[in-house]
């Protein structure tokens, strides 16, 4: 829900009505509100619910990192919990697609996890600047962040589950799944959280799809989200019919929140451009079903991504997940088989990291008195070794001399160059067949995924502290900072 423009005028008015209108449904508990979707300019998610919330209406307000940076986010936080809204998705966010007078510049400062990591501090009280040793008031902010596991790839579906781990350690309550029309991937979210013991509530996404919609997910326009050509035939199919398909996309929903209930997820998020009877229509048809009437369902919306991953075996009777993780995924996780290939570079600054740069490592100890040494005595000498750094990492990892560097966190791939999105906690959600939504190349973090599975590493890729990158570091010597203690890695160490 969001609108363009005044809300005075045009489309503003119409979504201040649906609102109301929705608000007014008894079996609708929240409203969810988005932000900036699609990378374009909308209206301020609270700028549509304060008039909800000062109703009592419950609203979730969606943050996104891609337009402020972690000031603006901060903030928006206390602003935010000021006027009554506690509600929290944070998101990466999609990447900017248009902007006045040409495209926006792109943010990003933090990511998603650290959004979560900023306003779980804020619900524990902030240290207070101005008087040393107390705290601010606590906010109490209920965080939910994102998660989509219909990707084709194990280096796609995996580190999105493992990055799910960490929003949760990071302070997530809830989790909304993304758009997909596959069940089976349904239950298998569901499995993989209890399999973790992740003490999250899970929404389930059902879209009321239409013909225009199915159209622009499956040419990749939404990132993340994924409409098959299979599917999209049976759109175009009922389209095409005098009612313009509109009882089969009626249906379609009314059954996908049907399963949604069945497999036992905490809630649904329903969306897609409608009016408020339409919400009601799909909810009355899916009241409307007997109790089991949801197994036969899922064998219905069944339309995976081509070869796609699944990390437990699919149960063929019933059209969903099992509890038996997949025995060729075990073995090749057992032989570390990788479907990328694994540079000779990584495997050299492994070795360099294991020998030099790891606090634990034989060299560690010489290097910190080596730059300590440098760090006091003449400029000239610090810029020579700053020169020499750069004339190592430039060529290797096309350094952009952020002087808080991620290659050891990233299996020696670099966020600030090859990400668009700088994510140093884990992918976001838009990749496509392992590429990039933006630079259509192989993401970051499905690299990071292959490299370490080489070591047999890939399963804690992302346990480690939060990574903020800190940037009064910008232009500074990252292996100084490494050696001195003044990286995110030694800040985390100090946790």
């Amino acid at each position: 829900m969001t609108s363009r423009g005044l809300l005075s005028a045009g489309s503003g008015r119409g979504v201040l009505e649906l609102a109301r209108e929705l608000s007014a449904d008894p079996r609708i508990d929240v409203l969810s509100i988005t932000d900036n979707p699609g990378g374009h300019a909308m209206v301020a998610p609270d700028t549509i619910g304060t008039e909800a919330v000062a109703r009592g209406q419950e609203v979730i307000i969606h943050l996104a990192c891609k337009d402020s940076n972690r000031n603006a986010l901060e903030s928006r936080g206390w602003q935010l919990a000021s006027v009554g809204f506690h509600n929290v998705l944070a998101l990466s966010g999609d990447y900017p697609v248009t902007g006045h007078e040409g495209l926006a510049e792109p943010v990003f400062d933090i990511d998603s996890v650290g959004l979560l990591a900023l306003y779980a501090a804020m619900n524990d009280g902030l240290p207070d600047e101005r008087r040393p040793g107390e705290r601010m008031a606590a906010t109490d902010f209920f965080l939910g962040c994102v998660v989509t596991n219909h990707k084709k790839h194990e280096r796609e579906v995996l580190p999105q589950y493992f990055k799910l781990r960490k929003k949760a350690r990071a302070g997530a309550r809830f989790v909304i799944k993304q758009i997909g029309y596959n069940v089976q991937k349904d239950d298998e979210l569901l499995r993989w959280i209890r399999r973790e013991g992740l003490e999250l509530y899970a929404l389930a996404n059902v879209y009321h799809l239409s013909r225009s919609a199915a159209r622009a997910f499956n040419r990749g326009r939404i990132p993340g989200v994924v409409v098959t050509d299979a599917l999209l035939e049976l759109v175009e199919r009922y389209a095409a019919g005098a009612d313009k398909g509109r009882s089969f996309f009626l249906d379609l929903a009314a059954k996908h929140v049907a399963v949604a209930r069945g497999l036992g997820y905490q809630g649904v998020y329903l969306g897609g451009h409608m009016v408020a009877e339409r919400f009601g229509e799909i909810l009355d048809r899916a009241a409307s079903f007997a109790p089991e009437d949801w197994r036969s369902f899922a064998r219905e919306i069944h339309f995976p991504v081509p070869d796609e991953f699944s990390l437990f075996v699919p149960d063929d009777e019933t059209g969903l997940s099992s509890d038996e993780v997949d025995p060729a995924y075990l073995e090749s996780k057992r032989r570390r088989r990788t479907d990328l290939r694994v540079p000779l570079a990584y495997r050299f600054s492994r070795r360099m990291h294991e020998a030099v740069f790891d606090p634990e490592a034989p060299l560690f100890p010489a290097g910190r008195a080596l730059y300590g040494a440098v760090d006091a005595g003449p400029r000239a000498l610090k810029r020579t070794l700053h020169l020499v750094e750069q004339a190592a990492k430039v060529p290797l990892f096309h350094c952009k001399d952020c002087g808080d560097c991620s290659l050891p966190d990233i299996a020696y791939v670099c966020p600030e160059s090859i990400c668009a999105k700088n994510q140093r906690n884990g992918p976001c959600g838009g990749t496509r067949d392992g590429l990039c939504e933006v630079y259509d190349s192989e993401c970051i973090w499905s690299q990071a995924y292959e490299r370490l599975k080489a070591y047999g590493e890939e399963e804690g890729m992302l346990d480690g502290p939060v990574v903020v990158k800190d940037g009064a570091l910008e232009g500074t010597s990252a292996w100084a900072n490494a050696f001195l203690g003044r990286d995110h890695n030694a800040r985390g160490r100090r946790k």
